[in-house]
């Protein structure tokens, strides 16, 4: 079984105020036992060619990937080439997924009180998801990935657990375990056939609140350095 993490941002992130860079990212997570990981930035397909050697040493394979928005809602690409950068309709979502049958699409968040967050596409479009995900903001008195759980259920989908990585806290408490050979295409595969574990651990009200306050210090930062935006979900 492999332990994994399909959603983390790095400081490559164009749009998100992030302090770790790609390697730090690399390093905690096999500290931390992960098998498997994927940088997904926003909008960004990075080349991660020049990652994959330090990441074998450390035991890693490294999937690529994306979180794409779609129509206005965030939308997790997994495995597939650059031309997931192109998608910016559930058509061409439609049509990535018949030229790249290897790729994996995972709903983020899907039901958080946020804009950005798919909402009631999710129950339009159906056959577009693979998988929805478990975020790792929840407590045991907030959760807003009850919902997602429901509708997997309804639709027969797998429910992966991901950090949403924007600081290196954020990995350890949710995540995956996947009954796959380590390789994107048979990781991709067997959660497409319902072969991955569920892992999570409520956070403290305490604990939630210093995740959300480093993200948000991680934006301010990068304001007063003249970034391009705030950190976002």
């Amino acid at each position: 079984m492999l332990k994994l993490e399909l959603h983390a941002h790095t400081a490559d992130d164009p749009f998100d105020a992030i302090s770790h860079t790609a390697q730090e990212l690399i390093d905690r997570a096999a500290r931390l036992g992960y098998g498997a990981l994927a940088i997904t930035l926003h909008q960004t397909w990075l080349d991660l060619t020049p990652l994959q050697p330090e990441a074998r040493a450390r035991g890693v394979v490294l999937l690529s990937g994306l979180e794409a928005m779609i129509h206005g809602r965030d939308v997790l690409l997994i495995n597939f080439g650059r031309e997931a950068e192109r998608v910016r309709g559930f058509e061409d979502l439609r049509r990535l997924r018949a030229a790249q049958p290897q790729g994996l699409v995972v709903a983020p968040h899907p039901f958080f009180p946020a804009p950005r967050c798919l909402r009631g596409y999710m129950h339009r479009h159906p056959e577009l998801f693979d998988a929805v995900e478990y975020n790792a903001m929840h407590t045991r008195w907030i959760d807003f990935n009850r919902a997602a759980v429901r509708w997997a259920a309804r639709h027969g989908k797998a429910v992966v657990g991901n950090g949403d990585v924007h600081v290196l806290a954020q990995l350890g408490t949710t995540y995956s375990l996947v009954d796959a050979e380590p390789h994107p295409d048979a990781i991709c595969a067997a959660i497409r056939r319902g072969r991955v574990e569920l892992c999570h651990t409520p956070l403290t009200l305490r604990g939630a609140a210093g995740i959300f306050a480093q993200v948000v210090a991680c934006g301010v930062r990068k304001q007063l350095r003249g970034g391009r935006g705030a950190a976002a979900a």
